[in-house]
């Protein structure tokens, strides 16, 4: 990787806005290999570089890759003048580091939301090319029966005329159902599941590939996300 300045080095990682890092090091508070370097155009090598910062090592990672439990009413989006995104819900240290959301919830469909800076680990989340799983648990009005899910499993067309690849629909009793898609056309589970005259009250996403939603994460909280949990999202759950 090439060598980049200190002052951005700093603020890839968070810890706080540019001008705010440029102060940090000229005030000697950084130190490289043990060194205290107080020019923030100082150029170094951020992954093999030995960086503290009030003697904490920092380390460095390339991109970043976060979990958010969605609410309700919240747009998944990176701005909007009149309404809250996610990014909105984000600890500030989280909205300096360039994420955005992988793919799109609706406003009101709650649940597991990827957020990272790597555009081209979100292509192979969203692309239908690599088919990777979303599931959702669906309240809707009426029961979805085994029809139903022959239905899904064989690949619907909506009412107008857009064709849906297989999916998995999984009865859980009245008024409730699992629903598993590879693709992720605009409000197609919604859609899908309206087509079969069962309208969606409540959505909320509960897995991409093998990663699930924990039960313990609070709505609007995020959780960072290690590898071995960005290897689960390409996994079959």
């Amino acid at each position: 990787m090439d060598r980049i300045r200190l002052d951005k080095y700093l603020c890839d990682l968070g810890i706080a806005p540019r001008s705010e890092c440029r102060r940090i090091i000229r005030s000697g508070r950084v130190r490289v290999g043990g060194e205290t370097v107080a020019a923030p155009e100082t150029k170094i090598d951020p992954r093999a570089s030995d960086v503290t910062l009030d003697g904490e090592r920092l380390v460095w990672a390339e991109h970043h890759y976060y979990m958010m439990n969605k609410p309700a009413g919240v747009l998944t989006a990176t701005e909007d003048l009149r309404q809250k995104t996610v990014l909105d819900l984000l600890p500030e240290e989280l909205r300096r580091m360039g994420l955005f959301p992988v793919g799109r919830l609706d406003r009101d469909t709650r649940g597991l939301l990827l957020l990272t800076d790597d555009g081209e680990f979100a292509h192979r989340v969203i692309s239908p090319k690599f088919a990777v799983e979303k599931m959702y648990d669906a309240s809707v009005e009426g029961t979805p029966d085994e029809t139903d899910a022959a239905a899904f499993a064989e690949g619907l067309v909506l009412r107008d005329g857009t064709k849906c690849r297989p999916a998995r629909l999984e009865l859980l009793g009245e008024g409730r159902c699992l629903v598993t898609v590879t693709e992720g056309k605009y409000h197609q589970v919604k859609r899908m599941l309206a087509a079969r005259g069962k309208p969606v009250t409540a959505l909320k996403r509960l897995s991409i590939g093998a990663l699930r939603l924990p039960e313990e994460l609070p709505e609007g909280a995020v959780t960072a996300l290690g590898e071995e949990d960005l290897c689960r999202v390409f996994m079959v759950r």
